[in-house]
């Protein structure tokens, strides 16, 4: 059975993809702990980071630094929070987010975004990107 995520990267759950390629993709979570708060996550179907090939896991990498200094840039944070979690969907992914404080790193700041805060984020982090 696909995992929540395969079935957001194969299109059949919505998704606000901010960067997509041949190995992973990234989009925004839908209960962020800041605002700019996107998954990384792999096309395939890996559970944990410590399952998944070197090959995946540098790529991850570099997509998830593309995206945290979009994220810097987009939202004038002085870091990027980066976290594997991997607890809530047996999928790896990547949790890459604007950081101010340590605090920024609680799951406890999780809160669900609305579709109008989603959009609003989805185009400044591709913004970003682009000029990067």
């Amino acid at each position: 059975m696909p995992t929540l995520f395969t079935r957001i990267i194969n299109k059949e759950l919505p998704g606000r993809f901010v960067y997509e390629d041949d190995v992973a993709v990234a989009f925004l979570s839908i209960a962020p702990i800041t605002p700019g708060h996107v998954l990384v996550v792999p096309r395939e179907e890996v559970d944990q980071w410590t399952d998944a090939s070197e090959e995946v896991l540098q790529h991850l990498v570099s997509v998830a630094k593309k995206v945290g200094n979009a994220a810097k840039a987009a939202f004038g944070a002085p870091r990027a929070g980066l976290i594997i979690a991997g607890l809530e969907v047996p999928h790896l992914h990547v949790h890459v987010f604007p950081a101010w404080t340590m605090g920024t790193f609680d799951f406890r700041n999780a809160k669900q975004a609305t579709d109008a805060e989603l959009d609003e984020v989805a185009a400044a982090l591709t913004a970003a990107l682009a000029e990067s």
